[in-house]
């Protein structure tokens, strides 16, 4: 199975068991909805040769192990510590081994409760198989053809299974449901549900914060420091159980220590999180006797009353027996505070990870909320030591996912060799992908508390979460069996209960306040849907295309080959949302023909075709999940990361992550540099407006007549058509400024700089790319914005809306999407709701999940 795995390397850390061969095809895509066909009964074997142990009633993982010198036909089993425990027997591993090859199968294990004590060198385990739904018939003929007893749900014994859940008596007592255990853990998260406001110290932190910042400032600082157990965690005889995988140990499960940071775009978390910071330098003991034993680091003698004084220096006295006697609580209480004093003492540094174009976010906000010297800061980002020691003598560190996954593969990063106090991963959404280098690189950095920040956790769906329970290592959800199984399988099959685990597990370990919940006063904020008539000439053209398109989708559904042909179908989704914005977007020579041709073995087209990808923003690269930084099409037409391709072509076997198509560097197809200005200087010659140029026009005069100093934000995803817009606005007398991903930083910020001046005369138009503007900065400056398309992702929508509708914000803010009518458009607003949903209620409330553009997705896109 090793040359199946995702191209950019399975996730390796040591809490996942690799090889699950649902998600050893695309890291993109989560597991698709498999049913269970039954389950076969087998013992788990050569125990004597390993370290492992295994519990009754505790679930397995089943790893194909094609390189094992005694057997080709191997699947290993690991317990939920990811100990070898032994192997399955070799006649069920010779049946079941080739259907996982051929991923016809996903096979999942458990041992029952009742196990066979009177052989130590074998266990039996129930092996749980799993099948799409169209191969339930074949899959079960070919296993019981092999001679295996396949236990199927018709078979009164299938009441026995596992899997199901079935009630049974273990050390004397009802086993609960899976239901039942994330009921009781939402009780005890309800339970210490109250917020406790908690002050940042004076002596760092110089801006006051508003109430929630404070009651935030409490919860993140109480995470850090509970003892508690870790959720699904339970105490019994002495031992420790997870009551989620019945695994059991003697030794005391570490706390999480960190979490989710999900609060609204806009509501002041990095000033929180600096207050957090602030807090290791100078930590005071609260009045409450539980203030005082997590604020134990700082406790000063002096500032102690008179009375604990004279409690303190009461003579402790050992009886005969060596037992204190005469102390006090609060002697007691200091003396935890010293043992903890000498627990904690040390390097107290927090790295801080972010996209380049937040780090100067971190630096404004340092500069405006801290006293000067009082956080030492290095940016370790471009030059950079490589000294440990360097790094250590700074309370903040402050470097970007680049850095990090440019430093993965070395064992000499000096990043990846200092033991942290603190990770906080900042705009939490870019590690979505397990499996992208980065998402690697920060998950496997050593830390004592860990934490995501991001106002959108979910952007396309929940296996979005999955990534971050890894980065966290909150098992078992960080172990990608267990998601599947407790998460997501159950989610992807519309089940209701499934939902409502996540929005537990979720409750466990985050925070998520919203805006709407008026907890700092902001300005109310709407969001207006305009809908625009096509032109004669628009129409025409858009219904011409969208039939021809429709057609080619059709038969390449019917024909099951859309996702080997994904990149063109997205193009023709992209030419068609580029009619709706403005037909000059469409080079003249896709434009002028509707035949949809192979490109394959045509390179000048591919080349064309690459260029009009780069020109839009909302493609992501299937490997990374993220918006490439250099695009690539291959020849069998798949869009790609250059650094991602190449490092899947390095390979021994070099072929296309997608389709398996054989590829070499040759097979790659690059844009040309994107234009500068001066190239640029004709783009925006055209005489003829657009149908939704003409509409943005007409807001934005109606806007100026009722106010000429309000400030307005286009975002477009498409540059050339913020090009397009300067002649017409300029014609119109307003005054505009650009952003967008072809500035240098130091450009982008003296354009924010110059925008946000409310000095008569100065430019009242931004117009933004969201390349360029999406995360990390501050646009309070202007109080409309219009969004001219709709993206697939709307997260990203609500990102470029929060630049603007934030803390800083005194004016209402009045949001704009132009729709053209009965177009793709409003077609994409209907998925975009889907997803919305999702993350929507998973902090509350139930819908089935989606990432991407799937082939339903495409349908109802196409009107199909």
């Amino acid at each position: 199975m090793e040359e199946e795995l995702d191209p950019v390397a399975y996730h390796p850390s040591s809490r996942q068991w690799e090889g699950d061969s649902e998600n050893s095809r695309q890291s993109s895509q989560p597991c698709s909805e498999t049913y269970m066909i039954g389950f076969v009964l087998a013992n788990i074997v050569g125990l004597q040769y390993y370290s492992g142990q295994i519990n009754g009633r505790e679930m397995v993982g089943l790893i194909r192990e094609p390189l094992n010198p005694h057997d080709k036909n191997a699947i290993k089993v690991l317990n939920t510590r990811t100990e070898q425990v032994g192997h399955i027997e070799r006649s069920v591993a010779a049946v079941l081994a080739p259907l996982v090859d051929k991923h016809l199968i996903i096979i999942e294990g458990i041992v029952p409760n009742t196990r066979n004590s009177g052989n130590k060198f074998k266990i039996p385990c129930q092996i749980h198989i799993f099948v799409r739904l169209a191969m339930c018939s074949s899959v079960r003929s070919s296993i019981q053809r092999a001679g295996l007893v396949l236990i199927l749900p018709s078979d009164p014994s299938f009441a026995l299974s596992e899997a199901e859940v079935v009630k049974e008596k273990m050390t004397g007592r009802e086993v609960k449901t899976l239901d039942e255990i994330f009921k009781l853990v939402d009780e005890n998260v309800s339970k210490k549900a109250k917020m406790e406001a908690m002050e940042p110290p004076k002596q760092v932190i110089k801006s006051q914060l508003f109430q929630h910042q404070k009651e935030a400032l409490g919860w993140l600082f109480r995470m850090e420091n509970s003892d508690d157990l870790p959720p699904f965690w339970e105490e019994e005889d002495g031992e420790f159980i997870n009551v989620l995988t019945n695994y059991r140990t003697e030794m005391r499960p570490e706390p999480l220590r960190g979490g989710i940071f999900a609060d609204d775009m806009g509501l002041g978390k990095t000033l929180t999180l600096l207050s957090l910071i602030a807090l290791d330098k100078y930590r005071r003991v609260g009045s409450s006797v539980a203030d005082r034993n997590v604020a134990v680091e700082n406790i000063n003698d002096d500032k102690l009353s008179d009375r604990r004084k004279r409690k303190r220096s009461v003579v402790i006295k050992k009886d005969s027996e060596g037992q204190k006697e005469n102390e006090t609580e609060d002697d007691k209480l200091v003396k935890r505070a010293k043992e903890k004093i000498i627990k904690c003492s040390g390097i107290k540094t927090t790295l801080i990870v972010c996209s380049p174009s937040v780090i100067s976010t971190w630096v404004t906000q340092l500069e405006e909320h801290t006293v000067p010297g009082g956080l030492k800061v290095y940016l370790y980002y471009g030059e950079r030591t490589q000294q440990v020691e360097e790094l250590q003598q700074h309370d903040i560190v402050l470097t970007t996912y680049g850095t990090l996954a440019i430093e993965e593969p070395s064992e000499k990063g000096p990043a990846k060799n200092v033991n942290w106090w603190r990770v906080i991963v900042d705009e939490g959404h870019m590690i979505k992908n397990v499996n992208a280098q980065q998402s690697r690189a920060v998950a496997n950095l050593s830390a004592r508390h860990r934490w995501v920040v991001t106002g959108t956790p979910i952007q396309n769906g929940s296996f979005d979460l999955f990534s971050l329970m890894s980065f966290l290592q909150f098992e078992p959800f960080s172990i990608r069996s267990y998601w599947r199984r407790l998460i997501q399988r159950p989610l992807d099959q519309g089940n209701k209960k499934a939902l409502s685990r996540l929005q537990v597990l979720m409750a466990t370990i985050s925070l998520r306040r919203t805006k709407d919940k008026a907890l700092i006063g902001l300005p109310h904020k709407t969001v207006e849907t305009c809908y625009v008539e096509l032109s004669e000439e628009e129409r025409d053209l858009y219904d011409h295309m969208e039939r021809e398109a429709k057609g080619l989708v059709q038969s390449l559904i019917s024909g099951g080959r859309l996702m080997h042909n994904y990149s063109a179908v997205l193009t023709i989704l992209l030419r068609l949302r580029q009619i709706c914005t403005d037909m000059a977007l469409c080079p003249p020579d896709l434009k002028s023909s509707t035949n949809i041709e192979d490109v394959s073995n045509n390179p000048e087209l591919l080349k064309k075709l690459v260029a009009v990808l780069q020109d839009g923003e909302d493609f992501d690269c299937p490997i990374c999940l993220s918006p490439p930084s250099i695009t690539v099409i291959t020849s069998c037409a798949h869009i790609f990361c250059q650094t991602c391709i190449l490092k899947t072509i390095e390979r021994s076997k070099s072929s296309c992550p997608l389709c398996r198509h054989p590829l070499s560097q040759s097979d790659l197809f690059t844009a040309p540099p994107e234009s500068s200005d001066a190239d640029n200087r004709g783009i925006s010659s055209h005489n003829q407006k657009s149908s939704k140029v003409s509409a943005l026009l007409k807001l934005l005069i109606a806007s100026r007549d009722e106010n000429p100093n309000t400030k307005s934000v286009i975002f477009s995803q498409f540059r050339k058509m913020l090009l397009l817009l300067e002649e017409p606005l300029k014609v119109a007398g307003f005054k505009i400024l650009r952003l967008d991903g072809s500035m240098t930083a130091t450009r982008r910020a003296k354009v924010i700089k110059d925008f946000s001046d409310s000095e008569p005369g100065e430019p009242t138009v931004l117009l933004a790319s969201l390349k360029a503007s999406g995360t990390g900065i501050n646009l309070t400056a202007a109080s409309r914005v219009y969004l001219l398309e709709p993206w697939w992702n709307p997260a990203v929508e609500e990102q470029a809306m929060d630049r603007v509708h934030r803390i800083g914000q005194k004016e209402e803010v009045k949001v704009v999407r132009l729709i053209a009518k009965n177009s793709i458009e409003e077609r994409i607003l209907v998925l975009q709701e889907k997803k919305r949903n999702l993350a929507r209620k998973a902090f509350q409330g139930k819908a089935k999940d989606r990432r991407e553009v799937s082939i339903d997705d495409v349908r109802t896109l196409m009107s199909l």
